[in-house]
């Protein structure tokens, strides 16, 4: 064997990056070698043909042993014998068992430069004879402290001492080329992993749009969808407004697909949920090192969503420190992360949305003029759901199929009684409560097998008795007396509501169907408000 040719051999197998290349090459790159006449490969692997093991009987761990993965050689009965045939009696040795397992197991190199005289080491003495090998190489294949298998050479030739140590470097590099193609087929399984799940996720949240996808036939409606299509393909930015429950990222989500932009990511942000300390990092970015806790290099927002979509949901959150930060990447589209001094460049559409009334925050200086301009270019008002009531059969029939695909059930039906009542109902939730009465009237009908009571499934008081509660809140008792409540009562009637609330969610405050979905609020301000009345549920 010449070093140079192994040199050869083993750069070739650095630069191939699958598993079963990398194995043929080593062997084939061995028996390529004056004198070889056999080259072999064995990886471990956990036990498989145990039942079918010619070496079953030897085993003492059918937990593990040596895989014969590659084979290559010269025989001398050419078109009779098949040396890098797999599947032979030597396909599987026991770590421990005769020459290859010894290695396999000590991580000890082997060499007989003499077979004849040390023929208890070779399992077919004759054919040793027959084939004129003269001596057996055995090298384990170490990467990093751990044996990952063995290589064996069979020689017509003897193995000097010199040949056996170069043999020993290249099992190294060939050890090295094994584990990086192993880590190559793993990177390209979790890329596909990941692909897959992608176009899952993807999937789902077209269907999860579709739950959303905009239900009505409305003049507030129609004006609506006018609006999205006139402002979609351009690179406007838009500010959706609208009360809690509207559908205002479903609307993001109309004009982003219907954008240039649609095939980049729509990447959502829900400014109420950062951290006021952590709304830079999360924008921009931040560089390992940055602060404590900063312990690699983050991709920001913006990044993420460069030529595509940035959907900035609850965007009068944003402390007012930020703003100037934000207003430079919409204004240069340039930013840099925190602790690093490079800077980047984005092209990111912007659509934000609030249910806060902006103008009053730009008056009392809670929120930058010059940003609210930028942000505002095209602002759309969704309508709340007590302005739209003409849609809500569509909607009822709309979300009735959704939860039937969710839970394979029956079907539930609305006779036109209750389907006026939900009609006159005021919706303070909007859609979203709409959506969780249906889910929940599905549940509570047992799937539409038992009759179903509006009494179940919406709040307590009678709308008609809510408005005129409202009604008497709101008018003045006289020309110049408001009307008012006592502390008391006020307390009294928050507590009611709240009640209400949570026994029409069965006491769950957070998430989908919650009660503070149902009230419009966010759930830790309801955890709060319940702590400082006191309010807990009773287990029984």
């Amino acid at each position: 064997m010449e070093l140079e040719s192994l040199q050869a051999v083993s750069l070739a197998i650095a630069q191939e990056r699958l598993v079963e290349n990398v194995l043929q090459q080593i062997v084939e790159g061995l028996v390529a070698e004056s004198g070889v006449a056999l080259a072999r490969l064995w990886l471990k692997a956990p036990g498989d043909v145990c039942a079918k093991c010619p070496m079953k009987l030897e085993c003492p761990d059918q937990t593990e042993c040596l895989h014969l993965m590659a084979g290559a050689g010269k025989p001398t009965k050419v078109g009779v014998e098949d040396w890098a045939r797999l599947d032979g009696d030597f396909r599987r040795f026991p770590l421990g068992i005769r020459k290859i397992g010894k290695i396999g197991a000590t991580g000890e190199p082997l060499l007989l430069a003499d077979v004849k005289q040390e023929s208890n080491w070779i399992a077919r003495p004759k054919w040793a004879e027959s084939e004129g090998i003269q001596s057996f190489a055995g090298q384990p294949l170490i990467f990093r402290g751990q044996v990952l298998g063995v290589l064996a050479v069979f020689s017509r030739q003897p193995i000097a001492g010199n040949e056996f140590a170069w043999l020993r470097m290249f099992a190294d590099h060939a050890a090295v080329a094994i584990a990086n193609s192993r880590a190559f087929a793993e990177i390209e399984r979790l890329r596909e992993q990941l692909r897959l799940e992608n176009d899952y996720l993807r999937e789902e949240i077209r269907q999860d749009r579709s739950y959303g996808d905009i239900v009505g036939s409305g003049p507030a409606l129609k004006k609506l969808l006018d609006q999205i299509t006139l402002v979609a393909p351009t690179d406007a930015n838009v500010m959706i407004l609208g009360e809690s429950g509207t559908g205002k990222e479903l609307i993001a989500c109309a004009i982003h697909e219907r954008s240039r932009r649609a095939a980049k990511p729509m990447v959502k942000v829900n400014c109420a949920s950062i951290p006021r300390d952590l709304f830079e990092s999360e924008f921009f970015g931040h560089a390992r090192g940055a602060f404590t806790g900063a312990v690699r290099d983050r991709v920001g927002r913006f990044q993420l969503a460069d030529e595509g979509t940035l959907f900035l949901d609850e965007v009068g959150e944003i402390p007012l420190e930020l703003q100037s930060k934000l207003l430079r990447v919409l204004q240069e589209g340039t930013f840099e992360r925190v602790g690093e001094e490079r800077t980047r460049r984005v092209n990111v559409r912007i659509v934000t949305a609030t249910n806060r009334d902006l103008r009053r925050e730009v008056e009392a200086g809670k929120f930058r003029q010059d940003l609210y301009f930028r942000l505002s270019v095209f602002p759309m008002e969704i309508p709340p759901l007590k302005d739209r009531k003409e849609d809500i059969p569509l909607l009822v029939r709309h979300f009735i199929n959704l939860a039937r695909q969710k839970t394979r059930c029956g079907n539930l039906r609305f006779t036109d009684q209750q389907m006026a009542r939900l009609q006159r109902y005021n919706w303070p939730g909007n859609v979203r409560e709409l959506q969780n009465v249906i889910e929940r009237a599905m549940i509570l009908s047992g799937c539409g097998t038992q009759p179903l009571n509006l009494e179940w499934i919406l709040p307590g008081e009678a709308p008609e008795h809510q408005q005129a509660v409202s009604a008497q809140i709101a008018e003045p008792a006289s020309d110049t007396i408001p009307a008012f409540v006592s502390q008391a009562e006020w307390d009294r009637r928050e507590r009611q509501n709240l009640m209400a609330a949570l026994e029409a969610a069965n006491w769950k405050i957070y998430g989908t169907g919650g009660a503070a979905e149902l009230l419009g609020v966010k759930a830790t301000t309801l955890a709060s408000r319940l702590q400082a009345m006191g309010i807990k549920k009773v287990r029984g």
